[in-house]
């Protein structure tokens, strides 16, 4: 029942903004390399003119929710900040929509990619294991909608900003400048072995050789990049205390406080923030809320059709016992997103 409701309340409220603000445009397309050998997936949602085209759901399926919005619709005048999401391992694009609506509302173009390797439907070991290359995917999508203001409107040069779930939040923190350790995170690792970053690390073998190892430890900032935002990352702990003390952009960390002995909040975005620039940094445990409280909401039956397909998978529709809907949670995940950008834009 409160699932239902959820998908109700959320169904209701987005009608309602669509009809109320400016409409949102959504495109996808694709991203060719050089080489051809590492073609992104990219999807935009936009602040958009009137168009006659009626909005659609975008990223509905049987198991989550999506959001409205109108495909390839003409761009709003004038410039905007630009916000980049990139997802977790095993996610898609689609697990963030929800955030990407509510910006793109507010006035941002939103870019979204997945990662090559370790997607939903992608999950081919050599492309994983190239872990250095999401920070790049990321630079590829600022790349791809800075070049093309006839698609998505024009981006304004001092105000992009790159928000991660999960290990898409080591991608948001590495592209601001934070360095990874192989090393270092090998030796924690071996003191807190039921993280589940050990255990995706160890998975995606990306220092397996002394060429890959060099370019993990490589510096991988985007300079174009002047906010980031990471929501219940994993593998902070593999992150230098030089590289975290000095980084150079504003930073939101915020951390599901649900009891987890795979991604304790203590262990990764608690350990993570301490590190931080006092000034120039934001913690925040939402105590209610579980590690996927930050994906798409699951619709009625989700639960079981998700274990069906793969067993322990029905945990990505749960969130903390007795705690908030996860529609409210997000709620409160748009507010402190919105506020931090807002600072961080000097606003």
């Amino acid at each position: 029942m409160k699932n239902a409701l959820g998908v109700l309340f959320l169904l209701c409220l987005t009608t309602h903004v669509f009809a109320d603000d400016t409409p949102i445009g959504f495109q996808r397309s694709t991203l060719p390399d050089a080489n051809n050998e590492r073609p992104l997936e990219m999807v935009v949602w936009y602040p958009a003119r009137a168009s006659a085209t009626p909005p659609k759901l975008i990223g509905d399926n049987p198991a989550f929710v999506g959001v409205l919005s109108v495909e390839n619709a003409p761009p709003a005048e004038g410039e905007h900040p630009l916000v980049v999401l990139s997802h977790g391992y095993r996610g898609n694009w689609t697990n963030q929509a929800w955030l990407a609506s509510a910006l793109a509302h507010q006035g941002y173009i939103v870019a979204a990619v997945n990662h090559p390797g370790s997607t939903t439907q992608d999950r081919s070991p050599q492309a994983a294991a190239q872990l250095w290359q999401r920070p790049a995917d990321i630079g590829r999508a600022i790349d791809g909608v800075t070049a093309q203001p006839e698609k998505f409107g024009a981006v304004a040069q001092e105000r992009i900003a790159v928000v991660g779930h999960s290990l898409g939040g080591w991608t948001a923190m590495e592209i601001a400048g934070a360095r990874f350790d192989a090393d270092r995170f090998a030796r924690d690792c071996s003191a807190h072995q039921k993280l589940a970053s050990c255990t995706v690390y160890q998975t995606m073998n990306p220092a397996s050789n002394p060429a890959s190892k060099a370019r993990l430890a490589a510096d991988l900032r985007d300079k174009r990049v002047t906010a980031v935002v990471a929501l219940d990352l994993g593998l902070s702990r593999g992150f230098t205390d030089a590289s975290l003390a000095a980084l150079p952009v504003p930073a939101l960390v915020i951390a599901a406080g649900v009891p987890s002995e795979d991604l304790p909040a203590e262990l990764e975005s608690a350990d993570l923030a301490k590190r931080l620039p006092k000034t120039s940094s934001q913690y925040v445990e939402i105590g209610d809320a579980s590690h996927f409280s930050f994906v798409a909401l699951c619709k009625p039956g989700a639960m079981a059709m998700l274990e069906e397909d793969v067993p322990g998978d029905g945990v990505i529709c749960t969130d903390g016992d007795g705690g908030r809907a996860r529609e409210v949670i997000q709620q409160q995940v748009i507010s402190l997103i919105s506020e931090f950008l807002q600072r961080s834009a000097g606003e």
